[in-house]
């Protein structure tokens, strides 16, 4: 009995997830909402847990002034020296050095770097700055392969080819993985890293589209998650604050266009509905 019932529960969720369609990051809206509304999700469940006190270590017996008693101060006895405080360590060099700098001084908006090979203080803190925007973890300032993939995107990426009109136009370049924001020619933000859809079906389509959905916090039926920031435009597909590290390109979105939270929240506070999104290019590998 316990095979069989195993069996049935299984066959139900595939039929839940061939129901949605693949690369749906949450069902589509049946009706677009104004600009900011928050609709009521479907269900949530949260958790929470908390460690609990640490083991109570054994009492030490006190000792009795009789036992120990106080020495009387010589003249002699000299204060002891202070320690000397030990020296912050220095910056690691990375085994991408040159090629974190090339983009870096490409870019040339996150601090001075000098493009040798050479890690240098002022390597260091460029390199952590520009680490610390992107979410990079660790922001130690060494250059692995992590900071030399996100600074070639994002060097690589053309505003030109985001194509936007007048007004203000959201723009997913697949091919380097990143998103821009741009209103009469002129990129308000980024371009900034994204994470879209990944292999297996769950690719997001190219095109033009619109914002034709938006909510503060919108739950996904499918994944049974939170989509913070939530904009729609097409087929359940939307913008929304990652919900895992966005560097891991080992995974993707079921179609969606994952964003760091900082500009999670800036893309929603420049947005509305009817907002133009362009998609162009393709996700490598997919």
């Amino acid at each position: 009995m316990h095979g069989v019932r195993g069996t049935t529960v299984r066959l139900v969720a595939v039929a839940v997830v061939m129901v949605v369609g693949a690369g749906a990051c949450a069902f589509a809206p049946s009706q677009p909402s104004a600009a900011g509304a928050n609709p009521v999700p479907v269900s949530a469940t949260a958790g929470t847990g908390a460690s609990g006190p640490p083991d109570p270590t054994a009492t030490a017996t006190p000792v009795t002034p009789e036992a120990t008693p106080t020495p009387e101060p010589s003249k002699t006895t000299q204060k002891p020296k202070p320690k000397p405080k030990p020296k912050p360590a220095g910056c690691p060099t990375g085994e991408r050095q040159r090629d974190v700098e090339t983009a870096l001084a490409d870019l040339g908006s996150f601090g001075p770097i000098t493009v040798d090979g050479k890690q240098s203080a002022q390597d260091c803190k460029t390199i952590k700055t520009f680490q610390q925007r992107f979410g990079i973890s660790p922001a130690e300032g060494r250059a692995g392969p992590t900071t030399a993939n996100v600074a070639k995107r994002i060097a690589a990426t053309d505003p030109r080819k985001c194509k936007a009109g007048k007004g203000l136009t959201f723009c997913v370049d697949l091919t380097n993985q990143t998103v821009l924001a741009v209103r009469d020619g002129k990129v308000i933000l980024g371009p900034t890293v994204t994470r879209t859809g990944m292999a297996g079906g769950f690719q997001t389509p190219t095109g033009n589209y619109k914002v034709n959905f938006r909510n503060i916090k919108e739950w996904s039926n499918p994944y049974e998650v939170w989509l913070p920031y939530w904009q729609h435009f097409i087929n359940g597909i939307g913008f929304h604050e990652t919900t895992t590290y966005i560097h891991n390109g080992a995974i993707g979105s079921h179609g969606c266009v994952n964003l760091l939270p900082a500009d999670a929240r800036k893309l929603w506070s420049l947005g509305k509905v009817g907002t133009p999104v362009h998609v162009y290019g393709r996700r490598p590998g997919t």
